[in-house]
């Protein structure tokens, strides 16, 4: 148990550490688009480039919808959950690993004057900047706090919505997460998450170089083993809403994996995924 504990909190501490590198690097003016503590990728060959500028491979576009703010879009999503929230005027809402508060400003346009938002997240150097994004925009009913998402600092039976993009595949105990936004929502309200899944036998040298091309890899479940843990957590009519296969080009993971492991990749089936699910409280 101390072992297990150990790990989970040195993964925690990557974690932060990464995201409050890419939050310095954006008020640097560099792009910083990330998934993951273990690096980031340029499209089409999983390296950093020279500049040490990163690029996203990941994330879905937010222009165009109402309430987009550029400032705070670092584009570390994998899907849109607000697509599917079935958020209204007046909504308590929650984002976690809410960052430089790109879905939380989205979510503003819909819920209005009289919704009441928070952002929880991990890094405080996230935090400071969703804060001055939202005093910019001077945003009254918004709140950024720093927090673990396994034991989140807010009282139980508050949100009408909880929203997460592309942060929960980074969180150790995955059950103990669900249990948490079980608690803070209100009976008969929802979830809308987008998330990093896994499907098939992934071998460990394959796993490592998809590692290094997505950072998500590294802490993604299978997907049904995922969908169970949200399931076991007391959520209903849990249901897959969207779902995206991210590409990890096979001349990479040649390269990668060496001429002469890369005959493992006739044998086995996988695939990287980005889903978007809701779940209800009952």
């Amino acid at each position: 148990m101390k072992s297990k504990n150990k790990e989970s909190q040195k993964l925690k501490a990557l974690v932060r550490d990464k995201y409050s590198e890419i939050a310095i690097r954006s008020e640097k003016g560099e792009t910083a688009g990330c998934c993951g503590p273990t690096g980031c990728c340029e499209p089409g060959t999983g390296e950093k480039t020279g500049d040490g500028i990163y690029f996203d491979i990941m994330a879905e576009s937010y222009e165009g919808l109402e309430g987009y703010q550029p400032d705070a879009d670092l584009s570390l999503g994998c899907g849109i959950p607000i697509e599917f929230a079935g958020l209204k005027p007046g909504h308590h809402v929650l984002d976690l690993g809410s960052g430089a508060g790109n879905d939380i400003f989205v979510a503003r346009s819909i819920v209005g004057e009289t919704g009441r938002l928070i952002g929880l997240d991990f890094s405080e150097a996230m935090t400071r900047k969703a804060r001055a994004n939202a005093e910019k925009m001077e945003y009254h009913n918004i709140d950024f706090i720093t927090g673990d998402i396994e034991e989140m600092p807010l009282e139980s039976v508050r949100f009408d919505v909880v929203l997460s993009n592309c942060v929960l595949n980074l969180v150790p105990d995955k059950q103990r997460a669900y249990s948490e936004i079980f608690r803070v929502l209100k009976p008969g309200r929802h979830f809308s998450i987008s998330d990093i899944v896994l499907e098939g036998t992934i071998p460990e040298p394959i796993q490592k170089a998809a590692e290094a091309y997505v950072g998500c890899v590294s802490g993604a479940m299978q997907k049904e083993e995922y969908l169970e843990i949200v399931r076991g957590s007391g959520f209903t009519d849990v249901t897959v809403l969207k779902e995206r296969e991210i590409v990890i080009p096979q001349d990479w993971l040649n390269r990668m994996l060496g001429d002469e492991q890369s005959s493992i990749l006739k044998t086995h089936y996988f695939r990287v995924l980005s889903i978007t699910i809701n779940g209800n409280k009952p």
